[in-house]
């Protein structure tokens, strides 16, 4: 591939960092997963990214697979080979893109069991008496009643929460930004911490949740911390962000049955990302729409 073909990874990489605010982390799979990518053209001796067809594209997406990528990974890599031949195709460099119609294998899906209401509990049950434990109880209970992301959480400022209202606003992906609610526990926890704060932010620091060094806290410090407040509080599981924002989720909608407002909360586009996030199947799907359509509930038969 010649470096002027390379060159057109660094600038749409630029243009997700500039144009479409995607995180870092966001970036760094985008950039591997395109690697890949580049490195199979080059491989076949393919020189130019417009002369990539979708026969080839196939080909790459067994490939992968062929070398052990499970289904969703591979759909992951094209998917960011989509976006990027988008991107080309704005840009006059591709006249169209080789990946629309190329699906990757079929795999089961895995998920993480959600952590349940009891071990929540056990989880948010914490004598926070120091200013990090405070800071930590805060963080895991706006984790568990808002639904955040990692990414939403760390990056949220002090002026990005209104505890008199009871509510947030947060940017999501793709620059979206949505209004959450707050928790009464959340707010709570979160007036706590707003106390004991200035004890370690850094003068002129903007970030609601900050290190003992005082400034902005990492997504590895906070995965780290909630892993050690899982094993201190005695879960089988490992705990991360993540279970959080998905107990988030499947409690939510146990209690609920509304899986459109879950899917506004957590900021899906789609709402087969909120379906496969919380368990649902079909036949579940189909139990709730009999029992709460009005025009979808079983008829009681007629006395005889």
């Amino acid at each position: 591939m010649h470096a002027a073909e390379r060159q057109w990874l660094d600038r749409f990489l630029d243009h997700l960092r500039s144009q479409r605010h995607y995180s870092p982390h966001t970036l760094d799979g985008y950039r591997r997963d395109l690697s890949h990518l580049l490195s199979f053209c080059e491989a076949q001796g393919i020189e130019r990214w417009a002369a990539l067809d979708a026969q080839q594209v196939r080909r790459f997406s067994a490939e992968s697979h062929r070398r052990g990528l499970g289904g969703r990974s591979v759909a992951r890599r094209l998917s960011a080979a989509r976006s990027f031949f988008h991107y080309l195709a704005g840009e006059g460099q591709v006249s169209q893109n080789p990946v629309v119609g190329v699906s990757a294998p079929g795999s089961p899906r895995k998920l993480p069991e959600p952590l349940d209401t009891d071990q929540m509990a056990r989880l948010l049950a914490i004598d926070a008496s120091d200013p990090l434990a405070v800071r930590d109880l805060a963080l895991m209970e706006l984790l568990y009643s808002s639904g955040l992301r990692l990414a939403e959480l760390v990056s949220l400022d002090l002026g990005q929460v209104d505890l008199r209202a009871g509510a947030l606003r947060v940017t999501g992906k793709g620059n979206k930004q949505r209004d959450l609610p707050v928790g009464r526990h959340a707010i709570e926890a979160l007036r706590r911490w707003q106390a004991v704060r200035g004890e370690l932010a850094a003068a002129g620091e903007p970030a609601l949740f900050v290190s003992r060094r005082g400034t902005r806290l990492t997504p590895r410090a906070v995965q780290a911390r909630l892993a050690r407040w899982g094993r201190r509080q005695g879960l089988d599981s490992r705990v991360h962000p993540h279970k959080l924002r998905h107990a988030f989720a499947s409690h939510l909608l146990e209690s609920s049955g509304d899986l459109r407002a879950v899917q506004e909360l957590l900021g899906h586009a789609d709402i087969s990302t909120t379906q496969v996030y919380t368990h649902l199947d079909f036949q579940h799907l189909a139990q709730v729409y009999d029992q709460a359509h009005p025009r979808a509930r079983k008829k009681s038969p007629k006395p005889g």
